[in-house]
């Protein structure tokens, strides 16, 4: 059912009722009904009851599927022939109850049904667009909005809601006048309980909301957006020109000019601090180190007090700006003890950093053991250079006209393959020795740094970034310190 209203969801209970007792009659067993409420047949991905539908098809839980109306099945033709040919591809058959077809009748009658029911979907969606337009051009206001009441079904009455102004006033102060960030603000306001409109706690997202909103000031905008194609819901944003603008005095609470100061520092923070997925700041001891393993921004540094004491955790940047819906990594990181465990480790490499030089010595060498293993590099010289005075005599003789080219590539033929071999040999003996000396460079260089940090009363940043690279977090719980090679 594509709304919510009363009489459509009446009707999906007469739906169900009706394949009910259709079952019955005709002597069939039903497995379930897949019934999407409030939500369009136009686009497959927002349809959970139908997709599950589908993936039930693939292990075999029903042999055939009713549908009342075409329509009802989807009102997009690719992908109800799509959808169709999939099930027929599993031996399900489809019956369209109203029409008295079925997927036996062939593609072509099913697939003209089809698209007369995705024109009557792109009617309606014309005639919504248009309804909105209107509104849009009348000054409609949202429905819920805060700091304001409203009556819901009239599109252009609003209320200013007294108490929720004056936490308006107060997200604006803070802002421009205590300098607090949008997230600061949110746990101020979470402290002292205050909810947003939805009963919510706050977050940075919709304090930030509030400090760009124009309606503040009584100008309502309409037409931001518009919809390009009703098939996918794809919005576009419009150019200025073309916003419907109205101005409503009576909607005011905040002045023109406190509202413009806010923009010019909003504006400012962003181009100085590009908030992006890497985070600039070097303030604290993890800054830009933190990385989320679900969407790769920065994790950020987050201070509370409870009674006397203060808690200091780190989380998600991209989660705590743009919702849940946009990173499901929820994992808080306590500052104390993610340096204790740092500290540990650091503790322990220095202890055991002969014991790692060592192991990892080993391993190079272990690398190159089979090819090295029959001569050492002192052999493999002096077999080398009697090879090439070998095969010098041969090129002498050549060009005294002892011998023919002929005879000089017969001749050196296999010395030429055996100088190659060694060489090869030689060039990898040579190769282990500089991966030895590198080894040794950077656990000299760990130890050195590390006994840097390790003397620091609080960690510094800089130094911390010498000898990690990243500390990956994951929704799991899971960490992962990778050091700098």
């Amino acid at each position: 059912m594509s709304t919510e209203k009363e009489d459509q969801l009446a009707s999906l209970e007469t739906q169900r009722k009706f394949f009910e007792d259709y079952t019955k009659i005709n002597n069939y067993t039903l497995v379930e009904i897949y019934a999407d409420e409030g939500i369009s047949g136009t686009k497959l991905k927002n349809r959970k009851a139908f997709n599950r539908m589908m993936s039930d098809a693939k292990k075999g839980k029903f042999e055939k599927v009713f549908v009342k109306d075409i329509s009802r099945f989807s009102r997009n033709a690719v992908d109800f022939l799509n959808s169709i040919r999939e099930l027929k591809s599993m031996g399900i058959k489809c019956d369209f109850v109203n029409s008295s077809l079925s997927t036996e009748d062939g593609e072509f009658t099913l697939g003209i049904l089809a698209l007369v029911a995705q024109e009557e979907s792109a009617n309606i969606s014309k005639r919504i667009k248009f309804g909105k337009a209107k509104n849009a051009e009348k000054g409609k206001i949202p429905n819920i909005v805060y700091g304001y009441n409203k009556t819901i079904g009239k599109l252009f009455t609003l209320e200013i809601n007294h108490a929720e102004a004056a936490v308006i006033r107060h997200i604006y102060s803070m802002y421009t006048e205590d300098g607090y960030g949008a997230n600061k603000i949110a746990n101020i306001l979470n402290d002292k309980g205050i909810k947003t409109k939805r009963e919510c706690k706050w977050s940075q997202n919709a304090v930030s909301r509030i400090l760009r909103n124009p309606l503040y000031t009584g100008i309502v905008i309409n037409g931001k957006e518009e919809v390009k194609d009703f098939l996918t819901g794809i919005r576009s944003k419009k150019s200025k020109d073309k916003w419907l603008i109205h101005k409503n005095p009576d909607l005011r609470i905040i002045s023109d000019e406190l509202f413009k100061k806010t923009q010019q520092i909003m504006a400012f923070h962003k181009s100085e601090f590009k908030i992006s997925s890497k985070r600039q700041s070097c303030k604290y001891p993890f800054s830009t180190l933190i990385k989320c393993g679900c969407c790769g921004y920065s994790f950020r540094r987050v201070q509370r007090k409870f009674k006397t004491k203060d808690y200091i955790k780190w989380t998600c940047c991209g989660r705590n700006t743009y919702g849940k819906d946009f990173c499901d990594n929820h994992i808080y990181i306590d500052e104390n003890e993610l340096i204790k465990a740092i500290q540990n480790f650091l503790i322990n490499l220095l202890n055991s950093h002969n014991t790692i030089k060592s192991e990892t010595t080993k391993l190079v060498k272990k690398q190159f053991a089979k090819i090295c293993s029959d001569s050492n590099e002192s052999e493999l010289k002096t077999e080398l250079e009697k090879l090439r005075k070998m095969r010098r005599k041969q090129i002498e003789m050549f060009e005294a006209d002892t011998i023919t080219i002929e005879e000089l590539k017969e001749r050196t033929a296999e010395l030429n393959t055996n100088i190659y071999s060694i060489e090869n040999k030689l060039a990898i003996i040579t190769k282990n020795k500089q991966e030895i000396e590198h080894i040794d460079k950077i656990v000299k260089k760990y130890c050195k740094n590390t006994e840097a940090l390790l003397s620091l009363d609080i960690f510094d940043n800089q130094l911390l970034k010498q000898i990690i690279d990243n500390i990956i977090v994951y929704k799991n719980g899971n960490i992962d310190i990778k050091l700098k090679t």
